[in-house]
């Protein structure tokens, strides 16, 4: 599938569901165990951090375990990385910069990479490379306000992942206030809970639910599932 294709489905699931995990595991156990309790209360999109060297090799164990989540890379800075991220199969990858040779490369790679921007010159340079996804990093920094403000000035805006420093009950907040298209939750989404503390799931699960309730209520009844 090209890249353009690939891009059009992640928006696509990402309005069905407008929630990512942003999972940054200290160990494969951890990685496995994080990921299946977010499929276990239906979370669809997660990102790994690929920052650990033995992530490559872990990613075929998660897909077996885990067919219901759509996996993708986070925090992709290199080349190299990006190149692992192809070589174990994941469609869409994540750079928290701005580095347009990245982008020319994930799509000879057949990659959706989306960008991280900050100012208002990152969008549009994102913008002009035909970019049609990016990702407001930090976010919380910005406030909730910020990328509304961009469409008089930029005029049409790409799709906006807002991320960094969301909690989940604020993640929830930026999605009902229609801030951004969807938004990203990293460190803070289990909290201090254990990963097998009922009150942990109970919780995603209702992040999930209020989230899919979004598209029901603003499209109507409509079959989901992964691309």
């Amino acid at each position: 599938m090209d890249p353009v294709a690939l891009a059009a489905n992640l928006t696509t699931s990402l309005l069905r569901q407008p929630l990512l995990a942003v999972l940054r595991p200290r160990d494969p156990q951890r990685a496995l165990a994080e990921v299946a309790l977010l499929q276990s209360v239906g979370w669809r999109h997660i990102e790994l951090a690929w920052t650990a060297p033995w992530l490559p090799g872990l990613i075929p164990a998660l897909r077996e375990r885990c067919p219901q989540v759509h996996l993708g890379a986070a925090s992709v800075i290199t080349a190299r990385q990006l190149g692992q991220v192809a070589a174990a199969g994941l469609s869409y990858a994540f750079m928290p910069v701005w580095k347009p040779e990245l982008l020319l490369r994930a799509r000879e790679l057949d990659i959706t990479l989306v960008p991280g921007v900050f100012t208002p010159t990152e969008v549009h340079q994102a913008r002009c490379h035909g970019c049609t996804m990016v990702k407001l990093f930090p976010a919380t920094t910005l406030g909730v306000h910020y990328w509304s403000r961009l469409r008089v000035p930029l005029g049409p805006l790409p799709t906006c992942i807002a991320a960094g420093g969301l909690a989940p009950e604020t993640a929830l907040q930026w999605l009902q206030m229609g801030a951004v298209d969807a938004v990203a939750v990293g460190q803070k989404l289990f909290g201090s809970l254990a990963l097998g503390d009922p009150a942990l799931k109970q919780r995603l699960t209702a992040l999930v639910t209020a989230a899919n309730g979004l598209h029901s209520a603003s499209c109507g009844p409509q079959a989901g599932g992964l691309y």
